[in-house]
């Protein structure tokens, strides 16, 4: 059944990816590739706050968390498609931009991840003070 699950979550990651890069896609000229860099970011966030929220609830069921983690947030971002990109940057001797795309990427991410884990732990004290109440 886990498979079932990781697979109909990652088709709709997988759409998903491709639907923010074609809206991300008229944004700007530059060939910097923002779509990747947005789907990453935004997959930093959604794990970031599942995985804190996890860790101070858990209170999500197993199936849940394996659908949204492995299969949406892991076939929705994509470090090969960056890794591609980036050396496509280079060999158009755009040394800048993948510099930059590196970056970006990197520092951009581990920001993300700090910012979902941050979220995750005001929601898990939420639904810790809402506990307490009843």
């Amino acid at each position: 059944m886990s498979f079932l699950i990781v697979g109909l979550s990652g088709m709709m990651g997988a759409v998903s990816r491709y639907l923010v890069g074609a809206w991300t896609s008229g944004w700007w000229e530059l060939s910097f590739p923002l779509g990747t860099l947005v789907v990453n970011f935004i997959g930093c966030i959604g794990l970031g706050v599942l995985n804190q929220y996890l860790l101070t609830r858990n209170q999500l069921p197993a199936w849940f968390t394996l659908g949204v983690g492995t299969g949406f947030i892991g076939s929705f971002t994509t470090f090969s498609t960056f890794s591609v990109e980036t050396l496509t940057l280079w060999h158009q001797h755009q040394y800048g931009l993948a510099i930059c795309y590196v970056l970006a990427s990197l520092w951009g991410g581990l920001l993300m991840v700090w910012l979902g884990s941050w979220i995750g732990t005001q929601l898990a004290q939420r639904g810790s003070d809402t506990d307490a109440v009843e």
